[in-house]
């Protein structure tokens, strides 16, 4: 499915998205990954100051949507955005994950036992320095524990007040349809860009739904997004790079898609903030489009 066929005129994407039906968030928010050690996401940064000073770029910029998960770093990622912002905006929406456990640099296990996810959603409250999470989402769906199990844990948590919304990752179609069978669901977050289009169907599926797709890896794909490649022409056109064009496409593809780019550099934070403002028209949509089919 083309970009054209989900807009009429241009390509003027909503610069908003209500989470949930109640948390109005800006479609261009923050990935907290990379803030944490590298390579891997292992550990604290080098330079912990600057971790912290892009951090309070990102409100001072005026994002009020921040991805992290209790398995970045593991734990450094939440616990460096609370001494960076708490007591937090009002308006900030703090998005973490449970169920996927960091053993060392770039290792990983599931573990969708919901006595595990319901402790680990505890400490990610403790960490954020937060009496209820905005939306927590199941990390990885662990294929040893029934989704409806996993999912009605978190549901559980959503009962009592300490969760407001409920997120998948990693899910395919069949998985948010058994999840919505549990309960509400806000946000589903999996790989997406001009390079990976795989889930396709699930963009169309949340939006169906009302739910907001998080594409993470956005601008995977090498040349597509970098300078000298295929999109130039069209970044030249709109006084943008690259990225910015990618990025742009994906606000495009969908008005229920929101932005979660990561950096460690302010300049870089500041450049993905500003594809709001790339709007892209039909002539770039047919552009794109012969480059994705190799015309």
């Amino acid at each position: 499915m083309t970009i054209a066929e989900h807009h009429d005129d241009v390509w003027a994407s909503e610069r908003s998205f209500t989470l949930g039906g109640d948390l109005t968030v800006g479609r261009v928010g923050f990935g907290a990954l990379r803030i944490t050690g590298q390579p891997g996401n292992w550990g604290y940064p080098e330079d912990r100051a600057s971790a912290l000073e892009l951090l309070r770029r990102v409100a001072e910029l005026g994002i009020n949507f921040i991805d992290t998960a209790d398995s970045y770093g593991p734990e450094v990622s939440e616990n460096l955005i609370a001494e960076a912002l708490a007591p937090y905006p009002a308006d900030l929406v703090i998005g973490t994950k449970v169920g996927a456990v960091k053993l060392g640099p770039g290792m990983m296990r599931k573990n969708g036992r919901p006595e595990h996810l319901k402790q680990a959603a505890e400490r990610c409250l403790q960490r954020l320095r937060l009496d209820s999470l905005a939306l927590l989402q199941y990390h990885w769906i662990d294929p040893e524990v029934p989704l409806e199990e996993s999912v009605g844990a978190l549901q559980e948590l959503r009962a009592e007040g300490k969760v407001r919304h409920i997120g998948l990752c990693n899910a395919t179609p069949d998985d948010l349809r058994r999840a919505l069978t549990v309960g509400p669901i806000a946000s589903v977050q999996n790989p997406y860009s001009l390079a990976d289009r795989s889930s396709d169907a699930l963009v169309d599926l949340t939006r169906e739904h009302g739910i907001a797709f998080i594409p993470y890896t956005p601008l995977v794909g090498g040349a597509l997004a970098q300078r000298g490649g295929p999109l130039d022409a069209i970044a030249e056109k709109h006084r943008a790079t690259p990225s910015q064009v990618a990025l742009a496409w994906l606000l495009a593809r969908s008005p229920n898609i929101l932005l979660i780019p990561g950096t460690s550099s302010i300049a870089h934070l500041e450049e993905n903030t500003a594809v709001l403002d790339v709007v892209l028209d039909h002539d770039d949509s047919d552009r794109i489009d012969a480059i994705l089919s190799g015309d």
